[in-house]
């Protein structure tokens, strides 16, 4: 059985922030269960936006050569994604909406009814977020639920299958996670290491 491969994608532009200390927990997690982590920090990357040429939905890749390229091999020889985006006006940033964009032929086969998945159902997505809004407005609103909705969108069109979804509410200004927190996230790495 070969090494066992985590893809950590950060999709916030602070590096010290409240989504990144959720995403490095979650990574120092999986490194002490004997993972190998590759970690992509999505605001150092050159990913230009989708031409909507769909020319991907033929050839499974972007016709564009730039940072998707990377990811898009990773993504394809992961056995976990896990996918860090703070929520931005109930939504995922810019950034982590441009990478979905430009992984649709990746992710998808375009068919006359539904999409079919192009990954695998072996393997599995994290999903955590940081909203400043604080429970459980957070969720009742519609903030952080939409964030989640959005990510959560891509993977199960993937054909992935989901092993966690986190929120750190009322984050602002706020880099330690909660106790309650990191139990839950150690919980759901303990489950997703061992499936």
């Amino acid at each position: 059985m070969g090494e066992k491969k985590v893809l950590a994608i950060l999709g916030s532009p602070h590096k010290a922030g409240a989504t990144a200390s959720m995403l490095d927990y979650t990574c120092k997690e999986a490194m002490l269960h004997g993972w190998h982590v590759d970690r992509i920090n999505l605001y150092e990357k050159q990913i230009a936006f989708c031409s909507g040429c769909r020319s991907c939905l033929r050839t499974k890749k972007c016709v564009l050569d730039d940072g998707i390229t990377e990811i898009a091999r990773l993504l394809k020889h992961c056995d976990v994604v896990i996918l860090a985006a703070p929520t931005y006006w109930a939504n995922v940033p810019a950034v982590v909406k441009n990478m979905f964009d430009r992984l649709l032929g990746v992710a998808m086969e375009e068919t006359k009814t539904f999409p079919k998945p192009r990954l695998s159902p072996k393997q599995r997505y994290i999903l955590l977020t940081a909203c400043n809004t604080p429970f459980p407005f957070s969720s009742l609103c519609g903030q952080s639920s939409g964030a989640v909705h959005a990510m959560r969108e891509f993977f199960k069109t993937a054909g992935m299958k989901c092993s966690g979804k986190f929120v750190f509410s009322g984050a602002a200004g706020r880099s330690e996670l909660p106790g309650s927190l990191k139990r839950k996230l150690e919980k759901c790495w303990a489950k997703t290491g061992a499936e």
